[in-house]
């Protein structure tokens, strides 16, 4: 995989941003992919991955058929960007009468109307083998999304991100973002990963998003990437004084799924809320790596992710969590839970904790098991035939992470999905 990647020739534009891809892709290609050596990657291997021989974009991503009712979400019908192959699709998207203070556009036409703006954010340098795939994204992005909100704006309606896979062969394509709410800005941002195509494709994301003083941000992430694809995420959240993001991710879809969540909390009380679940059957391999550091006095983060695997699916859960010195005061909590519903599916996770500061609230553990059996003879004996009764407490168990989602058309809808990602036995 990586020799045919490394063959594609880089993507053209500002001088400046030209050094940092080179930069990055001579870090792939010096240190190449990593492997269970590596901490960081030691759950999940990448060796059939390396096999693929992928090609960079697809010229025909502009034109690629796509069934427009595939990108209605219920209850989001606010602007909407839409990618298909890593390419923005203005057919599809909705971005006429944008409410005040909300700016949105393609990463392609925002660095084409003046780039300058986007230099500190599209500069980061990577050198550690295990940030392969941040390397290749910044190489290789073209596309993505620029978003800001305006200090005091509030945003009502959602903002929909939709990025879909289209039959294109094995393709690999890489989007970049750039999100900045300013201080006392509010905003709901729905993010929707989709599959239309049965071919392996490679496909690569990073987000960098900056809360301004007192900024609040609702983000919710679907996904539901072909059961062939390859996605790998990398979302970073700066929160500033009094800022308060939450996040709810689920994870249904992809062969190979790999999430890296880094949230850092730099303001005197900010606060960082993250929900996630995933739902694997089949060969699925879905790993979260949740990475939380809070900086600041006072700063609080409750963390609650749930996992259900299935057959011979693999999940992946690490959580850290670091206190660092001065932030005293500080309020962090972190609990996974997960279900085994076959004796061949396995689950791995590992909670972190680290305190580098005074009177502070900490909390963190993980368990991996199975159902209740005192809870299913419980509901049996009540009458409930043993499939429902299994399929009350594993969809109960599942939805506990997206109870506060504010959006309840979408809520329960994500919460049908996940029942029907469920095995027959169960969801039956």
């Amino acid at each position: 995989m990586l020799e045919s990647l490394l063959e594609a020739p880089l993507p053209q534009g500002a001088a400046w941003l030209d050094v940092i891809r080179r930069e990055n892709l001579d870090a792939l290609a010096a240190h190449g992919l990593p492997d269970s050596r590596h901490e960081a990657w030691k759950y999940t291997a990448l060796r059939g991955l390396a096999q693929r021989r992928f090609h960079q974009g697809d010229a025909l991503a502009l034109t690629r058929e796509v069934d427009a009712g595939l990108l209605q979400l219920p209850g989001i019908d606010g602007p909407r960007l839409v990618f298909v192959n890593g390419a923005f699709r203005a057919d599809l998207s909705r971005l006429d009468d944008l409410p005040d203070g909300l700016e949105v556009l393609p990463l392609s036409r925002a660095l084409a109307q003046d780039d300058e703006p986007l230099r500190f954010a599209l500069s980061q340098r990577y050198r550690d083998v295990a940030d392969a795939f941040a390397q290749l994204n910044i190489a290789y992005a073209t596309d993505g999304v620029v978003l800001r909100v305006a200090a005091g704006a509030r945003i009502d309606a959602p903002l929909q991100l939709s990025f879909l896979g289209a039959e294109a062969g094995e393709l690999a394509w890489h989007l970049r973002h750039v999100i900045a709410l300013g201080d006392g800005a509010q905003l709901s941002l729905v993010e929707h990963h989709a599959g239309l195509s049965n071919s392996p494709q490679l496909v690569t994301s990073m987000a960098d998003i900056v809360l301004g003083e007192g900024a609040r941000l609702q983000m919710t992430v679907l996904q539901q990437a072909a059961s062939e694809a390859a996605l790998v995420r990398r979302t970073g959240l700066q929160l500033g004084v009094a800022a308060h993001a939450t996040m709810h991710v689920a994870e249904l879809g992809g062969g190979l799924v790999r999430h890296d969540l880094y949230g850092e909390l730099k303001g005197d009380g900010a606060r960082l809320d993250t929900r996630g679940v995933f739902a694997l059957r089949g060969r699925q391999h879905v790993d979260t790596q949740l990475a939380l550091r809070h900086d600041a006095l006072a700063t609080a983060s409750e963390s609650l992710w749930r996992g259900v695997a299935d057959q011979r699916a693999r999940g992946v859960f690490r959580g850290a969590i670091v206190v660092a010195e001065g932030a005293d005061g500080s309020d962090a909590s972190l609990s996974n839970k997960n279900l085994l519903l076959s004796a061949q599916a396995e689950i791995d996770t590992k909670p972190e904790l680290e305190i580098y500061a005074d009177e502070v609230k900490a909390a963190h553990g993980a368990t991996v098991g199975q159902l209740d059996e005192r809870a299913l003879f419980y509901l049996r004996s009540r009458g409930i035939a043993l499939a429902q009764a299994r399929t009350l407490l594993t969809a109960a168990f599942c939805r506990a992470v997206l109870a506060d989602i504010p959006h309840e058309p979408l809520r329960d809808h994500i919460s049908d999905l996940l029942l029907a990602q469920l095995p027959a036995d169960v969801s039956a």
